[in-house]
């Protein structure tokens, strides 16, 4: 049996930039910070970490060894130690012997205008509390834990506090791989440290049907080759901070129309098609480095021609095209075993083996863990997967975490949170991605940057797919003060689909009381939050006030936060202007381009229609 490795107290510390003028004290601090940081994953193991990947592969039993290929997850709240929730998570330890965890944030619900029957979100967890679970967990478990989260817009994706950074949309529209690079890095930073090792992003897919509804701005658009980029850049970042990256969802999951967490999704284009648009990316970001892939639960006949089974489930997508074509022998993680894609077609312990058997190492947070723990060995001892199939993932996952140097250290420093997790460092890179993302698609009347006199009156219209008190916060939390701020006599307006004929009606019959109007237009970009777009009557209030704009020639702009596919449905708005995100950061900087305190660069990385193709943008020099 191999020995346990005690868990020091000190190990990971992500850089963070020394600051000047302060005492000499927390000069010593920062720099000792730099010095802890994790070095970048190094493409191969040295000697020792070799030898202790074959040692302990060579003294495991069955029952560990299938551990090692169980991923479930746990929530980053406060856990007392003889609480249920915990004695769970120690459970899955000690009697699953699982590989490793995945993250989600809190426990309570947000509210319910963002559910529906086939899904379900949770609000934000908390760092501190994350990094506590994560080091107590490893503390008790014989093997290091390999543990992931799905950080795809940084930490603050799942845990408060923590660097949020744009949709990965945002970064199509800014165009430069440096930030992509650089966002990679800082979420791997803030990521290990909490204890996190694998981040699931960036996500390779191409984004090129409009009603795509769960993908959307998760993609850097739609073109394969600026995709490939930024998502090569993006992997490089992960790596250069210590983290291990996951392309995700092979092979493309840019094309559906139907959201695998509620439905088996069907793409039919033929091999030719996936080499030229949906392979590409995947095969950049497995050359920048990428450690790990992630599949997905879509149905591609002309890879596999076995009716309704996902990719999840086929051996000639992920042992052949991706093993053996592609050549990748990283790991290979399925998507959420919860999704219905799956679920509705198999029980947990016959996907977990159809999983393995298809050629991934890690079956993700099954909705039954100790069913697929049982489903794996029984299968190994019925001779369905034989000992070497079991093995070769096993020492993939151990190669993981030798490479990350687990096996050497394996705990994280609460001290060092507060100095890189939402750092004001990483909170200026995403404040500049942003920034530069802002796209300007069509501005027929010179409206923008809005000039009116300070003294002028405004119309603030807040165009909603839902009623304000979406999540964690309501749209124009950060929009509507800022324009409060830039003029003196600002009506603000809020309508959404529950608002009455009548009431826009008597919006529409007041626009010619105004100088200017500034509408922002929030709609969702996934089908489990709701609609995709605005209902007809808002949506004919928006036309109604562009007509009455064209005649009495004021100023009309409107900022599309979230789908940017929504502007395709309003072609006769005179100014529009596309954020691809929701709340503060997107909306300080809509109205920092709109007001020209800032420049607008951004260009389309996606076609809306044929008005608006790829690329296409309006520039703006700011002040």
């Amino acid at each position: 049996m191999w020995p346990l490795v005690a868990p020091p107290r000190l190990v990971y510390h992500p850089s963070v930039r020394p600051l000047v003028g302060f005492s000499l004290i927390g000069c010593v601090a920062a720099g000792a910070l730099l010095m802890a940081a994790p070095p970048p994953v190094p493409p191969h193991l040295d000697g020792p970490a070799a030898r202790w990947v074959t040692e302990t592969l060579e003294a495991m039993t069955l029952d560990q060894k299938i551990g090692q290929l169980i991923v479930p997850s746990f929530r980053s709240t406060y856990l007392s130690s003889d609480s249920e929730s915990y004695d769970e998570l120690v459970s899955l330890v000690h009697e699953q012997h699982v590989g490793g965890f995945l993250l989600f944030g809190g426990r309570e619900p947000v509210p319910n205008v963002l559910l529906n029957a086939g899904y379900s979100r949770s609000v934000l967890g908390q760092p501190l509390a994350a990094a506590s679970i994560t080091n107590r967990l490893q503390a008790i478990s014989e093997l290091p834990l390999l543990n992931s989260a799905d950080f795809e817009t940084g930490v603050g994706f799942r845990l408060t506090g923590a660097t949020t950074f744009p949709s990965a949309m945002a970064f199509g529209a800014a165009g430069d791989d440096r930030l992509a690079f650089e966002a990679g890095r800082i979420t791997a930073r803030e990521a290990r440290a909490l204890g996190i090792h694998v981040n699931f992003a960036p996500v390779a897919d191409v984004n090129n049907n409009p009603r795509n509804p769960v993908i959307n701005t998760r993609s850097f658009g739609e073109d394969p080759a600026a995709v490939g980029r930024l998502a090569a850049a993006y992997v490089r970042g992960l790596t250069e901070g210590g983290m291990l990256a996951t392309v995700k969802h092979f092979p493309g999951h840019g094309d559906t129309d139907t959201d695998s967490h509620l439905g088996l999704p069907l793409i039919s284009h033929p091999r030719a098609r996936l080499d030229q648009v949906e392979l590409p990316p995947f095969r950049a970001g497995i050359e920048a480095g990428a450690a790990a892939v992630m599949t997905s639960h879509i149905q591609l006949p002309s890879l596999d021609p076995e009716p309704a089974r996902p990719a999840t489930l086929s051996y000639p997508i992920v042992s052949g095209l991706l093993r053996e074509e592609l050549g990748f022998d990283g790991l290979v993680y399925t998507d959420s075993m919860r999704m219905r894609a799956v679920t509705d077609l198999v029980e947990p312990g016959e996907a977990a083996v159809g999983a393995i058997a298809a050629g991934h190492d890690i079956v993700l947070h099954s909705p039954d863990d100790p069913a697929a723990f049982a489903g794996l060995k029984q299968a190994v001892e019925d001779g369905t997967l034989t000992a070497t199939r079991v093995d070769t993932s096993v020492r993939r996952v151990l190669e993981a975490k030798a490479r990350l140097g687990l096996h050497r250290n394996r705990s994280v420093s609460f001290d060092t949170l507060p100095l890189v997790v939402g750092t004001r460092a990483h909170l200026g890179v995403a404040t500049e991605v942003s920034r530069r993302g802002m796209t300007l698609i069509k501005d027929e009347r010179g409206d923008v940057p809005l000039t009116v006199p300070r003294s002028a009156s405004v119309l603030y219209l807040s165009v909603l797919d839902y009623p304000s008190g979406w999540g964690n916060g309501a749209p124009s939390r950060t929009f509507l003060p800022a324009l409060e701020e830039r003029w003196l006599n600002v009506t603000a307006v809020e309508v959404s689909d529950r608002t009455s004929r009548a009431e826009l009606e008597l919006v529409r019959a007041s626009v010619d009381r105004y100088d200017a109007v500034v509408a922002s237009v929030f709609v969702r970009t996934a089908s489990f939050s709701g609609r995709m777009d605005l209902t007809r009557d808002v949506a004919d209030l928006l036309r109604a006030v562009a007509r009455r704009s064209a005649i009495t020639e004021r100023p009309f702009v409107t900022v599309f936060f979230g789908n940017p596919y929504a502007a395709t449905f309003l072609p006769e708005l005179p100014a529009m202007l596309l954020t691809y995100d929701f709340y503060d950061l997107a909306e300080d900087s809509a109205v920092r381009a709109i007001t020209g305190q800032a420049s607008i660069n951004g260009r389309l990385p996606i076609a809306l229609g044929d008005q608006f193709p790829v690329g296409h943008g309006l520039t703006r020099p700011g002040r």
